[in-house]
């Protein structure tokens, strides 16, 4: 999680207001050209709502869902890693949960969306965030982190309904193997199910594009699995 990103962001992508956490939140959101999908959530890396994220639920929704990403720091994108990990020890886990709960509820109440539940996907900060929202919320039923990053310990899973598909880099040394080792083991003692996490010959982000580890057979590989996933879970 040290590398700039590879080009300066624009101002984070919003489109949507909805009510979350006793305030308004913003969001980027996108529909699929049939008008109506299931829902996901998009959950952003530490540098905030950048293009890359945008770009992520430009892709979901052309794969036939409605995909919202909340902006988790109101507007503000980093653009240095010591800005980016400032801005994440800023955001309190249980007050991320909280906001990505309005935004739950605020996709569900959707008119096009077509599903009961909703999926989550999330990179780094948000692969941690997506983790952290299904222990709780059970009206999420499709967890994906990549390279979920975990801030302190794993949260109790007991009440994880949820199915997770997990993508973690073999030389990702914010995420090692024997974290995601640890994460299996735990959410199989606490729920009775081994999570599907799967490990590639690439370093952290990468899916992003916009980066140095980008790796484009290891990103098109864990994209494929999930758009498949997402539509088994959600219809």
């Amino acid at each position: 999680m040290t590398e700039r990103p590879r080009t300066a962001e624009t101002p984070a992508r919003q489109n949507v207001t909805f009510p979350s956490a006793g305030g308004t939140a913003h969001g980027y959101l996108a529909l699929p050209a049939s008008g109506s999908g299931p829902g996901v959530l998009v959950i952003q890396e530490w540098w905030g709502l950048t293009d890359h994220i945008a770009d992520v639920v430009d892709r979901l929704a052309a794969a036939g869902f409605v995909a919202l990403a909340p902006d988790l720091y109101g507007g503000s994108v980093a653009h240095d890693s010591k800005e980016a990990g400032r801005m994440m020890q800023a955001l309190p886990v249980a007050h991320g949960v909280e906001l990505l709960s309005g935004a739950v509820e605020y996709l569900l109440s959707r008119p096009e969306v077509t599903s009961d539940t909703v999926g989550a996907v999330g990179f780094c900060m948000g692969g941690g965030f997506v983790l952290y929202l299904a222990a709780v919320d059970p009206r999420v039923s499709a967890a994906v982190p990549f390279y979920g990053v975990i801030q302190g310990e794993l949260p109790d899973f007991s009440g994880l309904r949820a199915r997770v598909l997990g993508h973690y880099g073999e030389q990702d040394g914010s995420v090692p193997p024997e974290k995601v080792d640890a994460l299996r083991e735990t959410i199989r003692e606490q729920t009775g199910t081994a999570p599907d996490l799967r490990r590639y010959p690439a370093g952290h982000a990468f899916f992003n594009d916009r980066r140095p580890t980008y790796s484009p057979d290891a990103a098109d590989r864990a994209w494929r699995s999930t758009v498949d996933f997402l539509h088994e879970q959600l219809g």
